[in-house]
């Protein structure tokens, strides 16, 4: 056997790809030693702060996975060639094909290990963006005293999530939660911009569902557990799904508001009667902006 076709190839591999993770690890120990201000400075989140994250960590790490994905089947097409290459005869050839099956096989699988992470990323640009959206309908509701929050962590027992708005004034505390979903395709006489929702679940122009509906409910009631235990104040949590790009109908009143986020000033804001004072607002506030101060440089 030829050990140099193997040992040339794999040194060379593991070379780059442990040089790369090198550079990768020391751009990100020294990303912090000459900044302007303390290492200690956490900023409050900002719309979209979850899907920023999950964004940031795929193009900081997309070079070593387009080096896994890429370079492994080559490595692993020539160990199986090289292996082959003691055989005789007929057996060479069976070498050579299974060589190829395998190189094609691994390519396969690598593209779509690729494509699947690509979408994973498009999936959560999308997401940043509509809660982006939101968040421009609820930056003047501040005019008016509200205060105004995102992206707030949470958590019950080891699973870990985020509520995606957090609006807290004189008329109570609202949890809002944002489902970016794209148009794809509508049932013969529907709109593909419409959604209904009957109170219990969503008719979308391809079919019926509950996407969001139930995370929508178990935020606005961690919410008001959560409230109560660091404030002791007790006040219901309006549960809010804002379905950006979609012309929503649904039901004036309801346990849950299903809403296009540019009614969110009007149902949050217009009309609405105080149940906070103003010690119980700013109690509220302070506890939440501890929670969403948490972005390090």
């Amino acid at each position: 056997m030829n050990w140099k076709a193997i040992i040339l190839p794999s040194a060379y591999f593991a070379l780059f790809a442990l040089s790369a993770f090198a550079m990768f690890w020391w751009e990100r120990r020294k990303r912090g030693t000459h900044v302007p201000f303390g290492r200690d400075l956490r900023l409050v989140r900002t719309a979209g702060e979850t899907h920023v994250r999950a964004v940031r960590r795929f193009d900081e790490d997309f070079l070593s996975i387009w080096l896994l994905a890429g370079l492994a089947p080559c490595l692993a097409g020539i160990i199986i060639l090289e292996v082959f290459s003691l055989l005789k005869d007929w057996w060479i050839w069976v070498g050579v094909g299974l060589t190829l099956a395998g190189f094609v096989l691994g390519f396969v699988l690598a593209t779509r290990w690729i494509l699947e992470r690509l979408k994973q990323r498009s999936e959560h640009y999308l997401g940043f963006f509509g809660e982006r959206v939101v968040a421009d309908f609820l930056e003047p509701l501040k005019v008016s005293g509200w205060r105004v929050y995102h992206d707030m962590p949470g958590e019950t027992g080891r699973e870990r999530f985020n509520i995606d708005h957090v609006v807290i004034g004189p008329g109570g505390v609202f949890a809002i939660e944002t489902r970016t979903r794209p148009k794809d395709g509508a049932r013969e006489g529907r709109d593909d911009f419409k959604v209904f929702f009957d109170g219990e679940q969503l008719d979308w122009p391809w079919g019926e569902d509950r996407y969001g509906i139930d995370l929508a409910m178990g935020n606005a009631k961690w919410l008001k557990n959560w409230l109560v235990k660091t404030t002791g104040v007790l006040t219901d949590v309006i549960p809010v799904l804002a379905l950006p790009g979609w012309s929503v109908e649904a039901p004036a009143h309801s346990s849950l508001r299903v809403v296009n986020p540019s009614w969110l000033p009007d149902i949050i804001d217009v009309n609405v009667p105080a149940v906070l004072s103003a010690k119980q607002i700013e109690l509220c506030a302070r506890q939440v902006e501890q929670r969403c101060r948490d972005v390090e440089y």
